[in-house]
């Protein structure tokens, strides 16, 4: 391809263009598209393009309004005469999807740009088509008018989602193939997550390093320490939809609201592991996760952390142990904690081989993981446990254990280790302190 070719031959390339066809090259967005920004083929009916922040997702609507809209030369008709273009807001489908840098406006070469007649909220081309922008925000508004394209923009934040989008389908139903356009960072959002289930709706996805060339290097770095390896990172730098599990004891929106910035200082610090059953490959991970707390004033003021999450599958229990004896050391952990339902004694003894002198502690699982996770769960929902950044694989099992068990694939051994860490930790020295006998009163 040129846009790939060395500088000489691009050089040598556009020699060979008129004046008027080095003008246009810009408009081509065929040349100039990723791949996630062009439409699929087939007999589809809506195209949804899930992308992280800066995917080009609105340059790809824009695009797509042009492809439909336009015909081969200014005057002659294409595809689509009568679009809707919505938005959540008004001013948001005026700002961003018409006048914003890739919007509309921006996008269309001088003898196709639309007339902006801003009484009627309408986009007229020089070939009679038109483009008349709604409000997500009223979907009654949407009874009387009826189109034969539609681009969506930010469809899974719209608060009246579900109630517009049925307004929308049932306005789309000119021409022969009407067809929808929809642009969005994913959002659990029922109307997105039933529109992603129809046959009639093809998805291409993107993340923000997608568009990379496009996007400040200072915005990348920025968002990728913050967000990077976080479950709100994966939804809005990833484009991963994240579905909460009806029953979740976590939400990951309630995890993404309790990531701490900065980690202070712990007043005990343990490594918890929930060892597997086997060590061998397709055997599952040995959930090996590190928390401190901070222990000032009651138990009720006391705020937990987890610091990081290790789990690691292992050929050698020596394996897993090794890396729980490294964590104790990298975060200065007083005690290492292990389940032993599945090893007894074995687990004990595969870690003195690491460490004969490790300071450790076993527990038994007299409950199921639901009943163990429960009190663990209150913690959170009183916003006593924080995350460091990173644990995305953790929170992500988190989401998955319901009150009616763990509908992830195999064995929860990250939240397992969790649990144990914190029931060490904050449920356990809560239960002392408020026992005068253990306390010495």
């Amino acid at each position: 391809m040129i846009a790939s070719a060395p500088r000489l031959t691009q050089v040598e390339f556009l020699k060979q263009l008129t004046p008027a066809q080095v003008a246009a090259l810009p408009y081509l967005f065929d040349f100039w598209a990723l791949q996630h920004q062009l439409p699929p083929d087939g007999d589809w009916r809506t195209w949804v393009i899930l992308g992280g922040r800066g995917a080009g997702k609105t340059r790809a609507g824009a695009e797509w309004v042009r492809a439909m809209l336009e015909g081969p030369r200014p005057t002659v008709p294409g595809r689509a005469r009568r679009m809707a273009i919505v938005a959540e807001t008004m001013d948001q489908a005026r700002e961003v999807m018409v006048f914003g840098e890739s919007g509309i406006m921006a996008v269309s070469p001088p003898d196709r740009r639309p007339d902006w007649i801003a009484t009627r909220r309408l986009l007229v081309w020089p070939n009679g088509a038109q483009a008349q922008l709604f409000s997500a925000h009223e979907p009654e508004s949407l009874r009387g008018p009826q189109f034969d394209a539609l681009w969506a923009d930010e469809l899974a934040k719209w608060r009246k989602g579900g109630d517009t989008w049925d307004m929308l389908q049932f306005g789309l139903r000119l021409g022969d193939h009407p067809q929808a356009c929809v642009t969005t960072t994913p959002r659990r959002a029922a109307v997105l997550r039933d529109l992603l289930e129809m046959d009639t709706t093809v998805v291409t996805r993107a993340p923000t390093q997608a568009n990379r060339a496009n996007l400040a290097p200072s915005f990348i770095a920025e968002i990728e320490a913050r967000y990077g390896g976080t479950s709100l990172g994966r939804q809005e730098i990833d484009g991963t939809l994240l579905d909460d599990v009806d029953g979740a004891l976590w939400g990951a929106d309630q995890l993404a609201g309790m990531q701490a910035d900065h980690l202070p200082p712990c007043t005990r610090v343990v490594v918890a592991i929930d060892p597997p059953g086997t060590s061998h490959k397709g055997s599952d991970e040995c959930g090996i996760v590190v928390a401190g707390v901070v222990m000032h004033g009651p138990p009720q003021d006391w705020r937990a952390y987890v610091l990081a999450d290790v789990s690691m599958s292992a050929a050698r229990p020596t394996d897993w142990a090794q890396a729980a004896i490294n964590a104790m050391d990298r975060f200065g952990a007083d005690r290492l904690v292990a389940e032993v339902n599945q090893g007894g004694d074995m687990v004990e003894a595969v870690l003195r081989q690491v460490d004969p002198l490790v300071s450790y502690r076993s527990v038994h699982a007299s409950k199921g993981k639901v009943a163990r996770a429960e009190p663990i769960a209150a913690l959170y929902e009183q916003g006593r446990v924080w995350h460091a950044r990173g644990l995305a694989k953790l929170e992500d099992q988190m989401c998955q254990l319901t009150t009616q068990g763990f509908v992830g694939r195999g064995s929860p051994d990250r939240v397992d280790a969790l649990v144990w860490a914190l029931y060490d930790l904050m449920i356990e020295p809560a239960q002392n302190w408020r026992n005068p006998s253990i306390r010495g009163l």
